[in-house]
């Protein structure tokens, strides 16, 4: 059943709503940088009884206010942001209920299946999301790693999704072209990973209102989740209210606590 889940994404030390695409221009537009640290909203989305969500590092110098969050809502968060099989152990023991994962699975772009299964050893299946975020190409959507700058060798297939949700309990997807514009979400992937998806999966880029949630539903027939960033009032947006989108769950009797 589709509901909202939240996010808190970090870079340079501080909460950020940034546009993806920009971070391939080296200087990334950002939509917003909040006065109040991770463990705030961290705080926040435990008490509001909304768990599922996601701690983002993007880039360097993340690491005390990822830990802080994690401290803050233990079990309630997942985390992603350089995660390999050395360090992931150390984020679960941090608070996070999942580490996320995608660079460490990649070697010269290439899906590494070795390091699926290193990675699999150290924190188990149950604790494990594998990001799929990706960029959409002449070839098809593309994933993309290391802050979705780098387009892999890997496409979103259905034989791509099969075989990987037989070795995670997750996936997390950001269309890395539309997160942060605000500008409308990627309909086709939506119904793409509806169709094929049949592990919880979570949707994130270009959702703009509560609307956005309803949609979401409808296309991937109530099987994918949707974070909302940029547009929510908590991180300085206008398209909908934290508030509303807690309703939301409630009315769909979606919402986890």
């Amino acid at each position: 059943m589709t509901c909202f889940r939240p996010c808190i994404d970090l870079y340079e030390g501080k909460v950020r709503q940034i546009v993806g695409s920009s971070l391939l221009k080296g200087a990334p537009q950002i939509n917003h940088t909040s006065d109040f640290d991770a463990a705030y909203f961290a705080s926040l989305y435990r008490e509001e009884g909304l768990s599922g969500g996601h701690v983002i590092s993007l880039g360097d110098n993340n690491q005390k206010q990822a830990v802080a969050a994690l401290g803050a809502y233990r079990g309630g968060l997942q985390y992603g942001g350089g995660v390999t099989a050395e360090n992931a152990q150390k984020y679960l023991e941090a608070g996070a209920s999942h580490v996320i994962a995608t660079s460490y699975l990649m070697d010269n772009n290439r899906f590494c299946w070795e390091r699926l299964e290193q990675l699999k050893k150290e924190v188990g299946q149950e604790h494990l999301v594998i990001d799929l975020s990706c960029r959409k190409t002449s070839a098809g959507w593309v994933v993309a790693s290391n802050r979705w700058q780098t387009l892999t060798k890997m496409t979103l297939t259905e034989k791509t999704i099969l075989e990987l949700q037989e070795n995670c309990n997750e996936f997390l997807i950001h269309a890395a072209d539309e997160e942060g514009k605000q500008s409308g979400m990627d309909e086709q992937l939506i119904k793409f990973l509806g169709q094929y998806c049949d592990i919880p999966t979570t949707y994130a880029g270009g959702a703009s209102s509560l609307g956005d949630l309803d949609k979401v539903a409808n296309l991937s027939n109530k099987k994918l989740d949707l974070t909302i960033g940029s547009a929510l009032d908590i991180f300085g947006g206008f398209g909908v209210t934290l508030e509303d989108c807690i309703l939301w769950n409630r009315s769909n009797k979606n919402h986890k606590i």
